[in-house]
């Protein structure tokens, strides 16, 4: 019977569609009610995700906000002035000139960031190909040319500094792009009370290297992270530690 079904409602789908009907209902309103939930199994009522165009290539999608589209730094500041990275053939490079950080501010988001540590390897461990993604300003995931780069466990790529190691070592060469795909969550305080942690799921060129992890606190060196109350949104900051590193392609979603 559940095989006579499923072909019925997918022509009834199509049919549906094809009259120009397709926001119209469809399921059941006698299956039986989800665990926890006010809604029925296939539940006809149950509102429908909404329609967002995925990104093609290095495009956004289409409800993002596009933090660097490879022309201009308008959507970042270093603070108090403009920001002062040099900006050419659709990148954007460290120059010393100190960290910038975005002029919107974010809490719980859905980042894309790519970037390429220097071709020219320089330095070794902490000194080679460093910078670092800060949410609110205040928690890590490392950028690091980790690639034949041996430094401490929760200081390479893709970890949280100070805390967690990623999963895996997923780097790829200097000079080559490499991209980071992120889920922040945000923490959330009650005046002075921590009620739940930040935490973050991290695809280091595609491969999972954060799992959920939880943020220890506000990002340290040589130092436990520890919590301070902060409001309920903050801005997305890149670090300038005095390697050349350059980025492009970034745009971020609230969720």
């Amino acid at each position: 019977m559940k095989a006579l079904l499923i072909p019925c409602l997918l022509v009834s789908s199509v049919a549906l569609a094809a009259a120009g009907l397709q926001d119209e209902p469809v399921g059941y309103d006698d299956t039986p009610l989800l665990p926890g939930s006010k809604w029925r199994v296939h539940d006809k009522a149950r509102p429908v995700p909404p329609i967002v165009r995925p990104g093609d290539g290095p495009a956004a999608p289409s409800d993002a906000i596009v933090l660097f589209d490879g022309k201009d730094l308008s959507q970042w500041t270093d603070g108090s002035k403009e920001a002062r990275w040099k900006v050419e053939s659709g990148y954007m490079e460290v120059n010393g000139t100190g960290q910038i950080q975005t002029r919107e501010h974010f809490g719980d988001c859905q980042l894309h960031l790519e970037f390429a540590t220097p071709e020219k390897v320089e330095g070794s461990s902490q000194g080679r190909g460093n910078s670092g993604l800060f949410f609110f300003g205040r928690y890590e995931v490392q950028i690091l040319d980790s690639y034949q780069n041996r430094t401490y466990a929760d200081g390479q790529a893709a970890a949280l500094y100070g805390q967690t190691p990623p999963l895996v070592n997923a780097s790829r060469g200097p000079g080559k792009w490499q991209s980071y795909d992120i889920i922040f969550r945000a923490p959330r305080f009650e005046g002075d009370k921590l009620l739940s942690p930040a935490r973050v799921t991290v695809l280091h060129n595609g491969v999972l290297a954060q799992d959920n992890t939880e943020f220890l606190g506000a990002t340290a060196h040589r130092a436990v992270a520890q919590y301070s109350p902060h409001e309920a949104a903050g801005p997305i900051a890149l670090q300038d530690h005095g390697n050349p590193m350059r980025f492009r392609n970034i745009w971020i979603r609230k969720l």
